[in-house]
């Protein structure tokens, strides 16, 4: 009875969260697109194009900004905005860059990628709009403590009716840094170790790697925001030049195969078939339906968690703590996922294909053949082993392997301590800054029980969760374009001061009694 109320309730969950990002119902095709891709992208585009493209036209000004963002003003009570953005970047840059990339060339093919890169560059309007948008409207509370993010700007932007909108993010932003946030990352990463460790000859029992985990991870997070700044300013910088410097002998290695890459990417991103023979199975569709669903949730644009880091920094110029944020993006897509994508299908050999490839009938239809060159259609690989596979074939010896658990390891753990500061803010925008510090502790507790058991079930609930998160805040920030807009006109752009003597109604305030 219990086992079929189980599948019956999984199976509607997982209903709801096909439908809300890839338009299926029941396994069928109900709309082109998931109405949240639809509603993330052309809100991008939007912004893109209200901005004045500006991502593009300031990018090189932002990476100084970043630069220059390392030394603080010595405001006790922020982090300095470089700290800002690493925080950001700890809660975006985590497994997803491995396991979601590889997950996005399994649904949609090579095309994919294409469209992660579309979606990252409406992604840094997004950016800008929401994290300007935290610094302006963020508040002091009576401990000196800065508050910001959505439901701040929800709040004191549109006015105390809408409320109950703030309330909705925040409940979705706990339920988001609990499923996937905590302790999905925690499990990835104590069973990613132990599989290590039992493949070197000796065993770790699981419940010691969760206790060091959780005891890790109290150590920073106690410490509240200024403890998380400075280690994700420590590690953030560290875990990416790591894997960068990887990716690049892998590349090395495999250099003949770049060129067919990249034409991978290009001609099924365009359905230009007679490039890539088989690969016309995907289709274009999927290409872009995979592209943008996996480039949003990499990278997190417009879902509303890293302007709750954004707010934490001391720079008082919202348009430039905007612009650093566009960075973040493209850091996480544009860099980090790239090396992945190329990492993937430059692995080539003569594989047997995936079996279920060749029962689709697109493929059969496109003649797809029974062996590949491709290890990313090769039998026996999934979107979880893919990239690690990829590591290992190029690099003989364990050496590959245990680079991948590296920085697994690392993009876990950061996501862990991000995701920690984003939930306690939505708990105590809910509950009252009396909730912190036990907040902290039941955090500890998350992560311990998710090092100890598989957490596939919650994991159903991921998606809905980000929609939920993402969904009140691009009302915000819709609804607040206006002013989004006279923050673009007035602050950071090349003709203008550079905003240190902010206005007034810009600098951060304790609020109304």
């Amino acid at each position: 009875m219990l086992a079929d109320f189980y599948e019956a309730f999984a199976g509607a969950v997982e209903n709801i969260s096909n439908f809300i990002w890839g338009g299926e119902w029941n396994g069928e095709e109900v709309l082109p697109f998931g109405p949240m891709a639809v509603i993330l992208l052309g809100t991008g585009l939007f912004f893109m194009i209200r901005l004045g493209g500006r991502p593009l036209r300031r990018f090189v000004p932002a990476i100084v900004e970043v630069w220059r963002g390392r030394k603080g003003n010595g405001d006790a009570a922020a982090i300095t905005p470089f700290q800002a953005l690493a925080t950001a970047l700890s809660g975006q840059v985590g497994t997803g860059n491995i396991v979601g990339v590889a997950t996005a060339l399994t649904l949609g093919g090579p095309g994919a990628i294409f469209w992660m890169w579309i979606t990252a560059i409406f992604g840094m309007a997004l950016a800008f709009a929401e994290s300007s948008l935290a610094i302006k409207y963020r508040e002091i509370d009576e401990n000196g403590r800065i508050n910001g993010g959505p439901m701040y700007y929800i709040k004191k932007g549109l006015g105390r009716n809408w409320t109950w909108l703030a309330a909705i993010f925040c409940i979705g932003t706990i339920f988001s840094a609990t499923a996937t946030g905590g302790m999905i990352q925690a499990n990835a990463m104590t069973a990613n170790i132990q599989s290590v460790a039992e493949g070197a000859g000796f065993s770790i029992p699981i419940w010691v790697l969760g206790l060091i985990l959780a005891g890790l991870v109290f150590a920073v997070i106690i410490g509240g925001i200024k403890s998380i700044g400075r280690v994700a300013g420590n590690l953030v910088p560290a875990m990416a030049i790591v894997y960068v410097l990887a990716c690049t002998v892998i590349l090395l290695l495999n250099i003949p195969h770049i060129p067919g890459a990249f034409g991978m990417i290009f001609a099924s991103a365009f359905g230009l078939e007679s490039a890539v023979g088989g690969l016309a199975g995907y289709g274009v569709l999927w290409a872009i339906r995979a592209g943008v669903a996996r480039g949003l949730f990499s990278n997190e644009a417009g879902q509303g968690s890293a302007p709750i880091a954004h707010a934490a920094s001391q720079m008082k110029n919202p348009a430039k703590q905007g612009e650093i944020a566009m960075i973040g993006v493209f850091i996480d897509t544009m860099v980090l996922c790239t090396m992945t994508a190329l990492v993937i299908l430059t692995a080539e050999g003569t594989f047997a294909t995936a079996p279920a490839l060749l029962e689709k009938p697109a493929f059969v239809a496109a003649g797809l053949a029974e062996t590949t060159t491709h290890l990313w259609m090769a039998e026996g690989t999934d979107a979880a082993t893919l990239t690690n596979r990829a590591f290992t074939d190029a690099v003989p010896g364990p050496v590959g392997g245990w680079v991948v658990t590296l920085c697994l390891t690392l993009f876990a753990f950061t996501t862990i301590i991000g995701w920690s500061y984003y939930a306690e803010q939505a708990t105590t925008f809910l509950a009252g800054e009396w909730a912190t510090k036990p907040f902290r502790y039941v955090w500890v507790i998350i992560i311990f029980i998710g090092s100890l058991q598989e957490v596939d079930f919650i994991w159903r609930f991921g998606d809905i969760a980000n929609a939920s998160m993402a969904f009140p805040n691009l009302i915000a920030i819709l609804l607040l374009s206006g002013v989004v807009y006279a923050i673009h006109k007035k602050n950071g752009d090349p003709d203008t001061a550079d905003g240190e003597s902010i206005m007034e109604d810009l600098r951060v305030t304790k609020p109304a009694e």
